[in-house]
C-alpha cells in the first residue's frame, strides 16, 4: 500500500453494508476502496434473512437469482432433513415461517396478502429470503470484484484526518488519500467515535447469546421460541442452533471469548433444563438491546451507514436490512456528487430519508424488549399482544411491518406513487421494470409514447435512461421517473410532463448545456 494512494471513497468495513455500498459507488463510476480488518469472511452466526426492501434492492441490481439459489438450497436441505426423520422434535416446527414479534411466532396461514404492495414488489415480493450473512458477503464480494471495486482485507483503519477537500485515512499499512470516508464498521464503529458523531439512545438491559453448538441432554428443551420465568430461549430450527436472553443487564465484557460454560449456564438458567450440556461451540455471538442512533449520518466528508449509524437488539432481523437500505440510498447520491453532476447538498437527503426509518426500527426493537421482560406487568401485556397476533388483522399488521414493505420516503409531489418504491410493472415487451434498473442509473419510463415528455428530459446524457414502453396492466399511468435506487421521484397520469424538469433537476442536477 503506497502512502499517497488516491480514491474517491474509502469504505471502512467489508460486511454486507460496506460491500453493497462499494458496489453502488462503483456502479456510479466512483473509485472505491473497501478496507476490512478481518482477513476472511466472518462465519459467526449473525443475520439470516433479508426483508422485502433488501430483496427488491438486490433484484434491481441483478443479484436476486444468486440469493434465491442460496435460499432454495437451504429449503431443500431442510426438506430432506424432515423427510429423513432425523430432526426429531425439530421436525415438528412449521414448514413455513412468517417472522416473529418478541418471540411470538406469526402463523403464515393467518396472513392477508391482498395489499397491492406485495404484488407490486414483483419477484422479490415474498416475505423475505433466508440467506446467511456470511453467504451474502461472499455474493457481494464477487459482485464488487466484477465492478472493479477494490477490497483489502487484513487492513484496519486506525484514524483519519478530514478536511474540506478530502480525507487522509490512516491504517497499519499506510495512509490512504480519499475524497470521502464512509464508516460501515459496525456498532462499535471507529469512524463514528473518532469523527465525534452524537449517538444518543437507551442503555441495554439484556444479555443475549446466539450460537450453533454440539449439545447433549437437550431432549427436554422446547423447539422454536420459548418464554420462561427467567427470559426467552430458542431451540432450532436446525439441530444445535440456540438463542438465550436474560434480563440481568449487559455483559461485563462483550468482546471476551464466548465459552461453552457461559452458553451452557445461560441456557440452563433460562430453559430450566439442568442436564442440557454444551459439548462444543461451533459459532457464537453475544448481543444486547443497546439502542442508539446518530443524530446526523454525515459530518463534512465523513458519513455513516449500517450499524455504525444505528444499533439495536437483533429481534425481528431488522439490522442488516436497515443497513442495506442505507447503502442503496447513499451510494448513487455520493457517486453523483463525486462525478460533479449533482451538488453536495444532495447528500442532505440521505439523513433526511434514512433517519426516520432507523428511528422506527429502534422503537420496534424496544417494543419487543418491553413485551419480553419477565415481570408480571410485561407478561400481562404479552398475553394481550399474543391474542392480537393470532388474528388475521394482527398477523397481517405485524408481518407487514417486519417485512419492511411499508417503507417509503417523504418526497415532493402529489401522486400517490411519489416517494414509494416503484411497482415492478410488467411492460409490453415482456420485461419487468426491475430489469431496467441493473445499470444503477435513473430511469424515465414513458408509458404513453409522449414526445413532449421526452423533450422535457433532454440534456441528461448517461445520467438518465429513457424507455418508451407501454404497461397494459396500468393504463392510467402515463410516465414514471425513478431515482437510481428505484424510488419514484415523479409520476403522471396525464401527458406533457408537467413538473418533470423540476424533479429531474432536484435529483440529477442541471442538464448539460447543448449548443
Amino acid at each position: 500500500m503506497t502512502t499517497m494512494t488516491e480514491y474517491d471513497v474509502v469504505v471502512a468495513g467489508a460486511g454486507p453494508v460496506g460491500l453493497f455500498l462499494g458496489c453502488e459507488l462503483g456502479l456510479g463510476g466512483a473509485r472505491v476502496l473497501v478496507v476490512e480488518r478481518l482477513t476472511e469472511v466472518d462465519e459467526t452466526i449473525k443475520a439470516g434473512a433479508v426483508n422485502v426492501p433488501s430483496a427488491v434492492s438486490f433484484y434491481r441490481r441483478g443479484l436476486l437469482p444468486e440469493l434465491s439459489a442460496v435460499w432454495e438450497a437451504a429449503q431443500e436441505r431442510m426438506r430432506a432433513f424432515r423427510e429423513s426423520g432425523r430432526l426429531g422434535d425439530w421436525g415438528k416446527l412449521p414448514p413455513k415461517f412468517a417472522g416473529h414479534f418478541a418471540g411470538i411466532t406469526m402463523d403464515p396461514d393467518l396472513f392477508d396478502g391482498s395489499d397491492p404492495a406485495w404484488a407490486d414488489a414483483g419477484p422479490a415480493g415474498g416475505m423475505g429470503l433466508g440467506v446467511p450473512q456470511a453467504e451474502l458477503e461472499r455474493i457481494l464480494g464477487r459482485r464488487a470484484a466484477q465492478l472493479g471495486v477494490e477490497v483489502r482485507r487484513g487492513v484496519e483503519l486506525t484514524g483519519f484526518d478530514a478536511g474540506e477537500q478530502g480525507v487522509a485515512v490512516h491504517t497499519g499499512e499506510g495512509t490512504i488519500r480519499a475524497g470521502w470516508l464512509v464508516g460501515c464498521d459496525g456498532g462499535r464503529s471507529t469512524v463514528r467515535k473518532l469523527a465525534g458523531f452524537d449517538f444518543p439512545g437507551t442503555d441495554p438491559e439484556i444479555t443475549g447469546y446466539q450460537a450453533v453448538v454440539e449439545m447433549s441432554g437437550g431432549e427436554r428443551l422446547g423447539t422454536g421460541w420459548n418464554t420462561t420465568e427467567v427470559g426467552t430461549y430458542v431451540h432450532g430450527p436446525f439441530p444445535g442452533r440456540i438463542l438465550s436472553v436474560e434480563f440481568d443487564g449487559p455483559p461485563a465484557d462483550r468482546s471476551a471469548p464466548i465459552t461453552a460454560e457461559e452458553l451452557q449456564a445461560s441456557l440452563r438458567r433460562v430453559a430450566g433444563v439442568p442436564e442440557a450440556t454444551i459439548d462444543k461451540v461451533i459459532t457464537a455471538t453475544r448481543f444486547t438491546d443497546n439502542a442508539r442512533q446518530a443524530t446526523d449520518y454525515r459530518k463534512g466528508r465523513v458519513l455513516l451507514a449500517g450499524d455504525a449509524a444505528h444499533v439495536h437488539s437483533p429481534f425481528g432481523g431488522q439490522g442488516l436490512n436497515l443497513g442495506i437500505g442505507d447503502a442503496m440510498n447513499l451510494g448513487w447520491k455520493l457517486a453523483a456528487v463525486i462525478r460533479g453532476t449533482a451538488p453536495e447538498s444532495l447528500l442532505d437527503s440521505y439523513t433526511a430519508e434514512r433517519h426516520p426509518i432507523g428511528a422506527w426500527v429502534l422503537d420496534w426493537t424496544r417494543a419487543q424488549i418491553a413485551v419480553m421482560r419477565p415481570d408480571r406487568h410485561a407478561r400481562a401485556l404479552r398475553r394481550v399482544v399474543t391474542d392480537l397476533a393470532l388474528t388475521t388483522a394482527g398477523t397481517t399488521y405485524l408481518v407487514t411491518k417486519i417485512s419492511g414493505i411499508w417503507q417509503r420516503y417523504d418526497l415532493p409531489g402529489d401522486h400517490p406513487l411519489t416517494g414509494a418504491s416503484a411497482p415492478d410493472l410488467v411492460l409490453a415487451d415482456g420485461s419487468r421494470l426491475g430489469d431496467h434498473l441493473h445499470t444503477g442509473r435513473a430511469l424515465l419510463l414513458d408509458l404513453a409514447d409522449d414526445a413532449g415528455l421526452r423533450a422535457r428530459a433532454e440534456g441528461y446524457g448517461d445520467r438518465l435512461e429513457v424507455r418508451t414502453l407501454a404497461c397494459p396492466d396500468r393504463p392510467e399511468l402515463k410516465a414514471l421517473f425513478l431515482r437510481p435506487d428505484g424510488f419514484v421521484a415523479w409520476a403522471a397520469e396525464d401527458e406533457g410532463g408537467k413538473g418533470l424538469p423540476e424533479s429531474l433537476e432536484r435529483w440529477l442536477g442541471m442538464p448539460y448545456v447543448t449548443a
